[in-house]
């Protein structure tokens, strides 16, 4: 690519947008002034800032079969493993990548057409974490379109499938992730979290998903949707797994702007696997009230959640009922902020946005740019919805619901504070209901749109705070998971993850079953 001077022709409907009076004499002025101030794009077109991953000997891998993915949850498959280990943290572990996160030389698509044929040439940071922790990455996970969904039926390669019931969503947006850990075809999965993106496929397949702190996994090299509540985690049949995953991949970056607020990657323990200890013991255990009983919310699952979650007081905790008013309005902040953040960054933006200091995913940015300006019609429902939405508001609003709403995340992430002076964890449903069916195709799409984001009320407040936040199966209904949600302090992972383990180890959740039934025709 290189720069091009802009015609009078390219400035006229620009100036027309933005001037009331700028006649041709005065913007062909402007013409000239352009083209010199351009001189430095020209100089920048003679420079390089790649800074390619060596695949060389990497394996480029090839399509799923139809008969190793039942579930649609692989988009790629492949085999690579790393010659100079840093670590053991991954050994004999198999590790699916979700695929909006790049693996060097591996078809990257986000789970949109869009993307169709671009390969990168860098791997994220956490892939280079995961191989040089002796992890395999056996495959790319299917995720949902631009990873924009928290059900599992937008991806562009078609509806990923829940192994418990193949007529049942997946969640999403890392519905591949989850489906893939659930069958038993991977170890651990990656995923990421901005709604609750892990832990409502985690908990509609039952198995464990974790959001991180905010920005203690790095998430340089994958497609963001809004850097101030992109977190990157993993999906995983144990804990004791996430936590060796955590152990790989946890810590700084520079390249990333996540960390650059506060305590950051840099303040990781120095062992999560070491942390799980199986002893709460004396740990204050918080249920959220405003967590129960939404307009939607299925009893069954709230009933289990509730049963669970007083199992801790016969390993040692104390369990208690609590308010935390704020909760109920978190997804609504977090609404606020992706309407208008989302759009700036994925769209306006090219799935990086601007900014902020750290490495850009220019191929990708020229990528997705290209394609939207000819095939915008083949966006998803959901991108769609925000094109329209985040240009209304920006342009009409002039950003004040953007800033007002990060101005309450403020008060969000104090009320979450002041609660854990009382509480070291608190609990709710991870999903206020279990998978919900996967629409028909001939199911009405005002109907279809609405099963896009009805389980998002509980996972989305800790997005907006940076809280880490954990599914855990802890029961059956009707034959589907339940998730119960356990929440810490910003900064204290591991107390998560122990709480969650001393929960696996009661047994009350049993092992996952693997199901390998052949496709439904969804």
């Amino acid at each position: 690519m290189t720069i091009q001077d802009p015609t009078l022709e390219d400035l006229r409907p620009i100036a027309d947008r933005h001037f009331a009076a700028m006649d041709d004499d005065e913007l062909s002025v402007m013409q000239e002034i352009i083209s010199s101030t351009l001189d430095a794009h020209r100089l920048l077109d003679g420079m390089d800032d790649s800074a390619p991953t060596d695949v060389a000997n990497r394996d480029a891998g090839r399509p799923a079969s139809p008969e190793e993915n039942p579930h649609r949850g692989w988009v790629w498959r492949c085999d690579l493993t790393a010659d100079a280990l840093t670590s053991s943290h991954l050994a004999g572990k198999t590790v699916a990548i979700k695929d909006n996160v790049a693996v060097a030389g591996l078809p990257m698509k986000v789970g949109t057409r869009l993307l169709e044929g671009f390969i990168p040439d860098e791997d994220a940071t956490i892939v280079t974490r995961v191989l040089a922790a002796g992890g395999n990455i056996t495959g790319k996970a299917a995720c949902e379109h631009m990873s924009f969904s928290g059900s599992s039926f937008t991806a562009d390669t078609g509806a990923i499938l829940n192994p418990h019931n193949l007529n049942r969503s997946a969640g999403g947006s890392s519905s591949g992730s989850a489906a893939l850990v659930a069958a038993g075809d991977v170890d651990i999965a990656s995923g990421g979290d901005q709604s609750g993106s892990i832990r409502i496929p985690a908990s509609f397949c039952g198995v464990y998903g974790f959001k991180p702190s905010y920005g203690l996994v790095s998430a340089t090299g994958a497609a963001p949707i809004e850097v101030t509540v992109d977190h990157l985690g993993a999906l995983a049949s144990t804990v004791s797994d996430i936590a060796r995953f955590m152990d790989a991949v946890a810590g700084e970056d520079p390249m990333d702007p996540r960390q650059l607020s506060g305590w950051s990657g840099r303040s990781r323990p120095e062992s999560f696997l070491g942390s799980l200890t199986g002893d709460v013991r004396g740990l204050r255990v918080g249920i959220i009230d405003e967590g129960f009983a939404w307009d939607h919310s299925e009893q069954d699952v709230d009933d289990a959640v509730v049963e669970a979650a007083a199992h801790f007081t016969q390993l040692g905790a104390t369990v208690e009922r609590m308010s935390l008013p704020m909760h109920r309005i978190g997804m609504h902040i977090n609404t606020a902020i992706q309407m208008e953040g989302a759009y700036t960054t994925m769209l306006r933006g090219n799935l990086a946005g601007s900014g902020w200091k750290g490495r850009y995913p220019r191929r990708l940015m020229e990528a997705i740019g290209a394609a939207k300006h000819t095939r915008s019609d083949e966006m998803s429902d959901m991108m769609k919805e925000l094109v329209l939405i985040g240009e209304y508001l920006t342009d009409r609003y002039h950003g004040s619901y953007y800033a007002k709403a990060q101005n309450l995340a403020l008060q969000l992430t104090t009320a979450y504070d002041a609660a854990f002076q009382q509480y070291d964890v608190l609990i709710t449903p991870s999903t206020p209901v279990k998978a919900t069916e996967i629409p028909d195709k001939d199911v009405p799409r005002l109907e279809r749109f609405g099963r896009l984001l009805n389980m998002v009320n509980n996972t989305s407040p800790t997005c907006v705070t940076g809280n880490p936040s954990i599914s855990v199966p802890c029961a059956t209904s009707s034959g589907l998971p339940v998730g119960m949600m356990i929440t810490g302090r910003r900064g204290d992972d591991t107390t998560v993850l122990r709480v969650a383990d001393a929960f696996e180890r009661t047994g009350i959740y049993g092992p996952v079953q693997v199901n390998r039934r052949q496709h439904a025709s969804v």
